[in-house]
């Protein structure tokens, strides 16, 4: 009744069967272990947040360039401040106001970017406090250039003068007069009148909508191997019917009801 199993037709199907479970088996632990990487830089990124508040500020050139590891970091830098701007949109415990962004000149002739601080309301020139006059020396949390559209930067143009949506070096080279660094710090403590603007995880190390696809595609590969698993016997099951229906000479055109057992002799 089975031998069926050995046509050319089955065959291929048998192969097919044992390429697929493993290959949709695998493929599933993947996605896996691609959410439980996600998992871990998630608890990363939470561990080097705290763990960088306590630490000792280190020059901003030893921190660069900014990766997963020393963004977070506390840096420090000195030079004098520049041109200023205002990053609008931007929330704070609940509250929509805007960042007071400065450029710091350094010594080595580029401009940092410093965000001083953070004010509630609408972007205002005439809100945000002048910088520091003379040579100062700044510590915060290193940043890595934002994105926009990601993480919460906004991605709308048309912005008015003194405004930039996004820090940084590609949004900023057409609004300063200077060589941007890749990066931007945050003040650890705010100059005074503006709120602290904490330091933001960085990029990717989080559980958001690509971790939770993973999670997603995982089950949708363990699926798959199931549905092949049912495919195979479910057409296993109809070919064994059909071959013991040929034994009993019922096909499908004779009902079964209209085959008679053999008259006894």
């Amino acid at each position: 009744m089975y031998r069926f199993l050995l046509t050319p037709r089955w065959w291929g199907i048998n192969v097919f069967v044992l390429l697929a479970i493993p290959f949709c088996v695998f493929m599933g632990s993947w996605q896996l272990g691609r959410f439980e990487d996600r998992v871990q830089d998630h608890r990363d990124a939470g561990e080097q947040a705290s763990a960088a508040k306590t630490q000792a500020a280190r020059p901003l050139a030893e921190l660069l360039p900014v990766d997963k590891k020393t963004s977070g970091d506390q840096a420090t830098a000195t030079g004098r401040y520049g041109k200023q701007l205002l990053v609008p949109d931007r929330e704070l415990d609940d509250e929509r106001g805007f960042y007071v962004l400065t450029m710091l000149r350094t010594d080595g002739g580029k401009a940092l970017p410093v965000v001083r601080g953070w004010l509630p309301g609408t972007a205002d020139t005439a809100k945000a406090p002048a910088a520091p006059s003379g040579e100062v020396t700044v510590t915060g949390a290193l940043q890595a250039s934002e994105t926009p559209g990601s993480n919460g930067v906004p991605a709308a143009g048309g912005l008015p003068a003194g405004q930039t949506g996004a820090i940084s070096s590609a949004s900023l080279v057409n609004l300063v007069p200077y060589e941007m660094y890749d990066a931007w710090i945050t003040l650890a403590d705010a100059d005074p009148g503006m709120k602290a603007v904490p330091a933001a995880a960085p990029s990717d190390t989080g559980l958001d909508l690509k971790a939770f696809q993973n999670l997603g595609y995982t089950g949708e590969w363990f699926v798959f191997a199931g549905f092949v698993v049912f495919m195979w016997f479910r057409l296993l099951r109809r070919e064994v019917e059909s071959a013991r229906d040929a034994e009993l000479g019922i096909t499908q055109d004779t009902p079964a009801e209209a085959v008679k057992a053999p008259s006894a002799s």
